[in-house]
C-alpha cells in the first residue's frame, strides 16, 4: 500500500512537471526546445562533466523544470555552487520553491554580462546548457559558446543538448573544438550531446 502511494505521488509529480513544461513550450516555443522535459538518463549524462571535487561554481543555462539541475546536485555539487539561468518567469518561481539554496537567476543567456552581474569576473568550472540553440541564428550560437568559454578554464567543457544529428554550433567557426559526447536514445525525442572546449594551444 505504501509503495503504491509513493508510486502514485511520483507519477503525479512527473505529470505536473510535464504539464508545466508543455505550458512553457506553448507560451514561449522559441525558449523551450522540446514539448517534454529532458529524461533523467540524459540529465545524468550531461551532469557527468561536473567535477564536485573542484569545489568550483557550475553554470547551468535553461534548467526548465529542474531535471538537469537535480542531476547536477546529485553529482555532489553544493547548491550554493550552482548558478542556473532561466528565461521563463514561471519556471524560475517553481525552481526557487523546489530547489532552495541554488542560485536561480531570472535572465537571458544571450546577455550574460547583465544576467551574471552578481558573479562579475567569476570563473566557472564548466557549463551545462539546455538552451534550444537550433531556434536561434548561427551567429548568435557561436557568440554564446565563445562567451561561455570565456567564463571557464581552458580545456573545460560546455555540454549542450540538441535534437538534431549535427552540432548546433558549427566547427571551425571560432576559438573552440567540437566533440560529439553522446547520443541518448532513452529521451523523447532522442538527444544528441555535444562538448565545446577551448584548446590550450589556441
Amino acid at each position: 500500500m505504501v509503495k503504491a502511494l509513493r508510486l502514485g505521488k511520483s507519477l503525479a509529480s512527473r505529470f505536473d512537471e510535464e504539464l508545466r513544461f508543455f505550458r512553457g513550450w506553448i507560451d514561449k516555443p522559441k525558449a523551450v526546445g522540446s514539448i517534454v522535459p529532458t529524461s533523467a538518463v540524459t540529465a545524468r549524462r550531461m551532469a557527468s562533466i561536473v567535477r564536485p571535487e573542484s569545489d568550483g561554481l557550475v553554470l547551468e543555462l535553461g534548467p526548465g523544470t529542474g531535471v538537469i539541475t537535480r542531476a547536477i546536485l546529485e553529482r555532489g555539487i553544493k547548491p550554493q555552487n550552482l548558478v542556473s539561468v532561466e528565461y521563463s518567469a514561471d519556471f524560475v518561481k517553481k525552481l526557487r520553491e523546489d530547489l532552495p539554496g541554488v542560485n536561480i537567476v531570472h535572465g537571458d543567456a544571450f546577455d550574460l554580462d547583465a544576467t551574471l552581474a552578481a558573479w562579475k569576473d567569476q570563473t566557472f568550472d564548466c557549463v551545462v546548457c539546455a538552451i534550444p540553440l537550433l531556434n536561434f541564428p548561427v551567429p548568435k550560437r557561436i557568440e554564446l559558446i565563445e562567451r561561455l568559454l570565456d567564463l571557464i578554464p581552458v580545456g573545460r567543457p560546455v555540454v549542450q543538448i540538441t535534437y538534431g544529428p549535427i552540432s548546433p554550433v558549427p566547427p571551425r567557426r571560432g576559438t573552440y573544438d567540437v566533440e560529439r559526447f553522446d547520443f541518448v536514445v532513452r529521451n523523447i525525442p532522442p538527444a544528441h550531446l555535444w562538448l565545446y572546449r577551448r584548446p590550450a594551444d589556441m
